[in-house]
């Protein structure tokens, strides 16, 4: 069977070309929307995963869904810092840091309006334990004092959460002396001050909770399972990176199936707008079809390049689409976590398999808009097609 070159059929879009152009903005606007509602997902969970640590393990309170509701006792942080396996610092500590975890609203820079911010009480140990870690403007706070270092979502995001800044909460006035880089993770949106101070300001008894590092990760299963046989502990332990993990769920699925439904609802106005086109290319084009057909070419092959020709012309929306996404890399946003109810900064991140989900989803909407027209110019009755030249 005879079938039409593909030159042929690139140079029937380039022939008509503003039409063309109009039809594959339309398309590339659509496909722009699903593009970055992927990224904006993708984004959140990376930055949630990569707040954990692989090698690290985090204890909660059983049945608790977040660190703001969790609690563990003296006692029971004392019987985890018993068991067998866990790793030290250099100078001997065990590298194991209780910490208590709550939100403070604070006001955003700008606006003014208020949004909730973790903070977390830690220690130098506490900063070991994370080594994405790193200080890049002022130093660490002193232990026993009233000074904090912010990440630097944070310190770009809140009045006074600057270095050099004051911040006012738990009936007592805060330093910032240090800005810390946590490496694009959920850190980068956190305060962090001395574990004992915040403790008492925030009048806890206790930690919220405990994350440890172990001598062996290959040990984590048998550690975990250690800490469950023993009924002092009624704590939950997961790996931290299965954690933050789950912590990004509820937030990347709200967010795609409100994008999705959008992408969906837009996309049949595109799908309409190439039907169009193609309809009206097969209008313009009864004579040359039925020329076709008289020189041999079957229906398939007319049905074949006219849907070809539906494919290429979303390929291209679908490519101008995915290029406008990508410069929303350089973008950094932030939101509410649903899970946590604390304010989360985060970065758009295309990822091949984000690139290929997006061209799929142009080349559907081009089959679909393309379809219809393809079979009517497929079913032409070639002597009133000439009739009609």
């Amino acid at each position: 069977m005879k079938q039409l070159p593909l030159s042929y059929i690139a140079r029937n879009l380039w022939v008509r070309r503003v039409t063309t152009a109009l039809t594959a903005l339309g398309l590339a606007l659509v496909v722009y929307v699903f593009a970055t509602v992927l990224m904006m997902s993708e984004g959140i969970k990376t930055t949630l995963v990569a707040t954990g640590n692989p090698g690290n393990l985090l204890a909660l309170r059983k049945g608790a869904g977040a660190e703001i509701n969790s609690g563990v006792s003296r006692e029971q942080a004392a019987i985890l810092a018993s068991l067998p396996g866990i790793a030290t610092a250099a100078d001997g500590r065990l590298l194991l840091s209780g910490e208590p975890v709550v939100l403070n609203s604070l006001p955003k820079r700008g606006s003014g309006s208020p949004s909730n911010v973790t903070v977390r009480g830690t220690s130098a140990i506490g900063l070991q334990l994370r080594q994405q870690v790193r200080l890049v403007e002022g130093r660490m706070f002193r232990p026993g004092s009233s000074e904090l270092v912010v990440g630097k979502a944070t310190a770009r995001g809140f009045e006074g959460a600057g270095l050099g800044g004051t911040l006012r909460f738990a009936q007592r006035d805060w330093t910032v002396v240090g800005v810390f880089d946590a490496g694009n993770s959920g850190f980068d949106s956190e305060i962090w001050g001395d574990s004992e101070q915040m403790l008492q300001a925030f009048r806890r008894l206790s930690p919220s909770t405990v994350v440890l590092r172990l001598q062996d990760p290959a040990a984590a299963e048998a550690f975990i399972e250690r800490a469950a046989a023993d009924p002092r502990l009624t704590l939950d332990l997961k790996p931290e990176r299965q954690f933050y993990e789950e912590q990004s769920r509820g937030l990347a699925i709200f967010i795609n199936v409100l994008g999705l439904a959008l992408s969906a609802i837009f996309s049949v106005g595109a799908i309409v707008g190439a039907m169009i086109t193609m309809y009206a290319a097969v209008a313009s084009r009864t004579g040359e079809i039925a020329t076709l057909r008289a020189l041999g070419f079957r229906r398939h092959a007319v049905l074949w390049a006219f849907l070809l020709e539906s494919l290429l012309l979303a390929l291209v929306g679908g490519l101008f689409g995915l290029l406008a996404a990508s410069f929303m890399q350089g973008v950094n946003l932030s939101t509410t976590n649903f899970q946590t109810f604390s304010e989360v900064a985060f970065r758009f991140v295309l990822t091949p398999a984000i690139a290929v989900q997006t061209l799929l989803f142009a080349l559907v909407m081009g089959l679909v808009g393309g379809f219809l027209p393809a079979w009517a110019a497929a079913r032409l009755n070639i002597v009133d097609g000439l009739r009609a030249a």
